[in-house]
């Protein structure tokens, strides 16, 4: 099996538990380090009751600088795309407020989120007719989502510099109810891409993009508790193509675009659990992919205790030998 090695944490808030520190994206042959430049980023934001911040940086010293395409996807509006242009000088920096969106140079970007939005924001390296963005890993970037009950998540985000994908994969995450951990919150992103030239994602098209997961957890002893199979998709509650996502899976029992753990430590906002009739307040979740269908796969671990504290972090991913369903 290999292992990859994640990116992230740029600055941490006050930290109520750590976890490995390991990229979610299944089986990419080059995954980058938290120091390490990507030609695609991957983040999440949250409007409800939250501000989200998204910085980017363009590390490269070319002095023509790079253009960069924005794409912003909405959970909360059947997974409604707005997308932009942006541009960017050698080694620059800009900071994002998901709430009021302006361009590098300080003007309106045209994308206007609603108060209860929430969703993935992805950036993507643009280059000429012809070339490959993968070609071209200059961004880094981090993400900050303040929460009004006081508590912060902070985490790098995560990106790929090579385009060779190994669908098969295990992921992993540690969690603890040390700290008066009460609430999670497990990010699931799935994304296909547009084909060779990379410059987008798909997400949108929530029964074709999706990723299914088996789910167990582990407690300190290593023993297993049986959970349930889940589906990781840009849907909320609401969204009318759920039972159509179920129905085209098949053997799943839920879908979601987040969840929380257990019985222990729930959803944030009250969402589905992972594994719900589960009491283990410390331990590990452990994801095995039984059906593929989606290029890309990101996974974000929060936990806060409702109050002034929190921490945020990836899951683990391994490659792994198990078979997986095509699509």
């Amino acid at each position: 099996m290999n292992l990859h090695k994640s990116i992230f944490i740029l600055f941490f808030a006050l930290t109520v538990c750590l976890f490995p520190n390991k990229n979610a994206y299944p089986g990419a042959d080059d995954i980058g380090e938290t120091d390490t430049a990507s030609m695609q980023l991957y983040s999440f934001f949250d409007l409800r009751d939250r501000e989200t911040f998204v910085q980017i940086t363009n590390t490269d010293n070319n002095p023509s600088g790079q253009i960069l395409h924005i794409q912003i996807f909405n959970v909360d509006n059947n997974c409604n795309e707005n997308n932009y242009y942006d541009s960017y000088t050698s080694n620059d920096t800009h900071i994002y407020n998901m709430r009021d969106i302006l361009t590098n140079d300080g003007n309106p970007a045209g994308v206007i989120l609603p108060d209860n939005a929430y969703g993935i924001v992805i950036v993507t390296v643009v280059l000429g007719v012809g070339e490959n963005s993968v070609n071209n890993p200059v961004l880094v970037g981090n993400v900050r989502v303040i929460d009004n009950e006081g508590y912060e998540y902070r985490t790098n985000l995560q990106g790929v510099q090579g385009d060779e994908f190994q669908p098969d994969m295990v992921s992993t995450f540690n969690f603890s109810a040390d700290g008066q951990v009460t609430l999670s919150d497990i990010v699931g992103i799935a994304l296909d891409d547009t084909g060779d030239l990379f410059v987008e994602v798909v997400a949108s098209d929530v029964v074709n993009v999706n990723m299914s997961m088996n789910v167990d957890i582990y407690n300190v002893n290593e023993v297993q508790f049986s959970c349930r199979n889940v589906i990781f998709s840009c849907v909320d509650q609401d969204n009318p193509r759920i039972e159509e996502i179920l129905e085209s899976v098949q053997d799943a029992n839920v879908v979601s675009f987040e969840y929380g753990i257990n019985n222990v430590i729930p959803h944030s906002r009250g969402d589905e659990l992972l594994c719900p009739g589960n009491n283990i307040t410390e331990g590990i979740v452990r994801f095995n992919c039984w059906h593929l269908n989606s290029d890309i796969f990101i996974g974000y671990v929060g936990l806060n205790n409702g109050n002034g504290r929190a921490s945020m972090d990836a899951f683990w991913t391994q490659s792994s030998v198990s078979p997986i369903q095509p699509r």
